[in-house]
Order: C-alpha cells, then sequence, then structure tokens
C-alpha cells in the first residue's frame, strides 16, 4: 500500500475509534441527558488543544464471546491538553462501550495516563461513567484495577486529582473516586455505590433504589463522599475548571495568583454589624476574602463547619472556619472529618491556611460518643498539627475548650493568631467553670443567684477575654474587624517564606 493508502486507512481507523459503541448507542446516551466521553472533553479543554492518546488499545480476552465486542479504546478516552491555559491529563470513561466497564486493558490504559501526569508534573481528572468491573476478563481486570488504585495511591499528594462522576460508578470502581482528591456529582445522572440495589437485596432481602444508596445528594449530604453537588453535567464540568484554578500543578509548584481587582486595604466595616451570639460564618468569610472568589467544599455535610478556597489579595488560601449558625460552631465527627481532610489537601499543595475561629465545643451526643467522636475529633488536631504551610487563625468569637486547640490554635502551630475585641478563649463557658470553682460557695451563700451571677463575670474578665489570651501569647493581637482583611494579606506575605521541618520518619500513624 502507498503512503497515501496507509494514512486513508488510519483516518478510517481513527474514525471508527471516535464512534466508541456505534451512533444507535451515542443516540441512546443522549436520551437519557448524558453527554458522550469525547463531548465531555471537548468541553473541558480550551478549543483545539485535546491530543489523545492510546486510541488503538484493545481488550485481549477472547472468553465469553469478548472478540466480537472489543473496540478501539476499550471504553476510555485518554489524553492531554489545556485548560484555561494549563496543562491537564484526562481519562473519560465511555459508556457505549460495553457499558463503560473497566477492563484490564482500560486499567492499564488509565495507569500510563497517571503515570505521565507525575512525570510531567499536571493534574488528572477523571471522568467516570462505569458500571463497574467487566466480569468476562475474570481476575485479569481485579488484578488490573489493583494495579490502577495503586498507582493512585502514588500520585496522591503529588498531583491534584479530580473525579468527575457523570452516569454510574459502582462496586470495585466506586474506590476510583475514593482515591481522589475531590469527587464531582450531578442530580438525576451520578450515581455511585460498592453494592448496588441488586446485591443489597439478594444479600438482606431489603429493596432500595440507587437514588437511596448512590444519588449525588446522598454521597454530599450524608456520607461525605462527594464534595460538590452539581445540577447537570455541564455545572460539573464547570466545577471542575473552578476547582483547578484553586489549585498548583503539583506539589512542588504554587497555586496561581489572579488579579482580582479588590483593594487589599479594604476596610470590612460591616463586620461590626455581622458579628453576634450566631451568625452566617460565610457572611465573614465573604466579607474579607476578594470578592466573589469564595467555592465551598461539601457545603451540605458537617455543616458546623465550612470549607473552601478564596483568594487574598489575589493569592489562593484554603478557608476551615466554624459556622456559629451551625449547633452554635460545634464540632462533630463529620464537621472533624470534612475539615481533616481538607487541611491535608491544603497542606498537600502548598495552599495557605486560613480559619475563623467560633465554637462552643465539640457536639455532647451519645450516639457520636459510641461512633468514635475522639477518633474524629483527634484527626483534626493531628491534620492542623502536621500541616507546614502558612496557617492563620482569627477568633471572631467564641473558642472554647479543646475545640479550640482543634482550630488551628497556637499550641498546634498556628504561624498567626488574630482575636476580636468580643472574643472568649476559655477552657469552658464562664457559667460552667463558676459552678465548678465555686460551687461550695454559691450554695452557702445569702443570694446565691446574685452569687453566682458576679462569680460568672468575675472569672470571664479573669480568664477568657482576648486580652487575657494575648497576654500569655496564645493570640499574637487583638483587631478591629474592620481591618481583618489587611492584617490577613500582611500576615500571608510575611508567611510566603515560611519553611519548617518536621522529624524524619516514613510517615505518621493518623487515628483514622
Amino acid at each position: 500500500m502507498s503512503m497515501i493508502e496507509k494514512v486513508n486507512e488510519l483516518k478510517t481507523k481513527k474514525q471508527e475509534a471516535s464512534l466508541g459503541g456505534g451512533q444507535l448507542r451515542i443516540d441512546a446516551q443522549k436520551a437519557k441527558g448524558k453527554n458522550t466521553a469525547i463531548d465531555r472533553i471537548h468541553e473541558l479543554y480550551d478549543e483545539g488543544s485535546f491530543i489523545e492518546t492510546d486510541a488503538f488499545t484493545e481488550s485481549r480476552s477472547m472468553d465469553f464471546d469478548m472478540a466480537s465486542k472489543r473496540k478501539a479504546g476499550d471504553g476510555v478516552i485518554c489524553g492531554y491538553g489545556r485548560v484555561n491555559g494549563r496543562p491537564v491529563f484526562v481519562a473519560s470513561q465511555d459508556y457505549t462501550v460495553l457499558h463503560g466497564s473497566i477492563g484490564e486493558m482500560q486499567a492499564k490504559k488509565i495507569v500510563r495516563t497517571i503515570d505521565m501526569a507525575i512525570k510531567t508534573g499536571a493534574p488528572i481528572v477523571y471522568m467516570l461513567d462505569s458500571d463497574g468491573a467487566r466480569v468476562e476478563e475474570g481476575t485479569d481486570v481485579l488484578s488490573a484495577i489493583g494495579e490502577l488504585v495503586t498507582k493512585q495511591s502514588m500520585a496522591s499528594g503529588v498531583i491534584p486529582q479530580i473525579s468527575v462522576i457523570l452516569g454510574n460508578c459502582a462496586g470495585v470502581s466506586s474506590l476510583f473516586p475514593a482515591l481522589s482528591d475531590f469527587v464531582i456529582m450531578a442530580d438525576k445522572t451520578s450515581f455511585m455505590y460498592m453494592n448496588g440495589p441488586q446485591v443489597i437485596e439478594s444479600v438482606s432481602g431489603v429493596k432500595v433504589a440507587k437514588e437511596d444508596i448512590g444519588s449525588a445528594l446522598v454521597h454530599s449530604k450524608s456520607s461525605g463522599n462527594a464534595h460538590i453537588h452539581c445540577i447537570d453535567e455541564n455545572q460539573c464540568i464547570n466545577s471542575t475548571k473552578m476547582l483547578l484554578s484553586y489549585l498548583p500543578d503539583n506539589n512542588l509548584s504554587e497555586p496561581f495568583r489572579v488579579d482580582t481587582a479588590d483593594q487589599a486595604n479594604r476596610a470590612t466595616e460591616n463586620l461590626y454589624e455581622i458579628i453576634s451570639d450566631s451568625y452566617d460564618m460565610k457572611d465573614v468569610i465573604n466579607s474579607v476574602t476578594d470578592i466573589s472568589t469564595f467555592m465551598e467544599i461539601q457545603p451540605e455535610f458537617g455543616t458546623s463547619i465550612i470549607t473552601g478556597f478564596a483568594r487574598m489579595n489575589g493569592e489562593a488560601v484554603g478557608i476551615v472556619a466554624n459556622n456559629p449558625s451551625v449547633k452554635e460552631g460545634k464540632i462533630d465527627m463529620y464537621a472533624s472529618d470534612k475539615a481533616s481532610r481538607f487541611v491535608r489537601l491544603l497542606d498537600s499543595f502548598n495552599i495557605p491556611i486560613i480559619t475563623f475561629t467560633h465554637t462552643t465545643g465539640y457536639v455532647a451526643d451519645a450516639s457520636q460518643e459510641n461512633k468514635g467522636l475522639i477518633r474524629h475529633v483527634a484527626k483534626m488536631v493531628y491534620a492542623f498539627a502536621e500541616a507546614t504551610v502558612p496557617k492563620i487563625n482569627v477568633i471572631t468569637g467564641k473558642a472554647i475548650g479543646g475545640a479550640f486547640i482543634a482550630m488551628n490554635s497556637k499550641s498546634t502551630g498556628a504561624d498567626i493568631v488574630y482575636a476580636y475585641p468580643t472574643a472568649s478563649v476559655s477552657i469552658m463557658e464562664s457559667d460552667a467553670a463558676a459552678n465548678i470553682i465555686f460551687n461550695k460557695q454559691i450554695a452557702q451563700s445569702d443570694d446565691p443567684v446574685a452569687f453566682r451571677k458576679a462569680k460568672i463575670q468575675e472569672y470571664s474578665d479573669r480568664y477568657t477575654s482576648a486580652y487575657e489570651a494575648a497576654k500569655r501569647g496564645y493570640v499574637d493581637d487583638v483587631i478591629d474587624p474592620a481591618f481583618t482583611r489587611t492584617y490577613i494579606i500582611g500576615a500571608l506575605e510575611m508567611l510566603r517564606s515560611k519553611r519548617e521541618s518536621r522529624p524524619n520518619k516514613k510517615h505518621g500513624n493518623m487515628p483514622l
């Protein structure tokens, strides 16, 4: 054959490969309101920048009539390109090919893509749409999936990994998003579960719908397995782009600075009205950070703590904050898990941590105690203590007991701690402390009510004010709330060159 004939043959093969499972299955995919694997890629990447790799990879299985079912690409499109000008790798499962099932060669193809992302130091996005492992391939596929999740584990903390679930993600395949840094899901089309409805019914006899165990709402609100809950595929892709804008390319690089046109010395006098006994900390965050830059992560899970990304004078930062409008900012096991994982991600990718503290302690709940509250809150202390990135804490209200320690206190390694004049820092609430210390005197006094009130005030004045904490070095400065933004930006600039070493060890034993 001549070169022209060879090139024409190549074009034919690529055209066939681009159709995946064929036009009928493509039409069926779109009828469900789902885009195709390649359409999703084109929506994510800058126009004309995507380059496919391993396009002709095929299954090598011959059993169960697999020879007649194999397709070029083996149910996943892999490659690289640019997202808002930055290099990003992708693996996008194609549901039109054997329901996107993960076969041996598909897994190996994704492994090679992760390898390239690690070598080049670029983020990777997984677009998942699969009914699970390809059972026709037996132990070959199990081994390949094992290699895949191992490679993911090796990439963890080296390059950002984002899983976007755009269909089913079932069985052992659900380990894939669980090992990613972020999981994004869409209403009505995204489902993730280890054991599906049929398996659960066969084992337990209980009938469940997949919406009850694996929907975007379930994983965003109940399980905490999803980080961003979207209304449709388009919002999933846009959220992926937004996430990438806050993340560096890898663990050896810094997040990109963006000119937000916000003034570094902008005053926030509206905080005088916002701060009270119960307020939504999101109002504080949005007032202090660059205008319209706050992106909340896991807003429906562990709601007494707020986590998210924002910018301060254009610099990407991570926010961890108590929310006094939810349970008085009390920390429960879910909020602890949420904060711990986010803090570790920020530390992995050189993103400064800013905390806003207003908490009255840990939630007092027998059920949570039975489920291991102690272990869960210990994760949070561990995560903050382990982190070496710049850490700034602003105490906006109450900072009570062990929960204060967990919220990025000086004792767990905070670089700078500021407090508002109305802040209260104490081992416990003043009334409870007075009851313990002056219990006998209160009981023996002529007017127990008045005596107790006086002792509560005495304890409050002596031990709980922000100035008392500042005297002992637990607070660096008591600041005017109107200048919170200026203080934080100044601290970030000072801490830009921070270097902090840790004892030489293989790794710590986090209380998982």
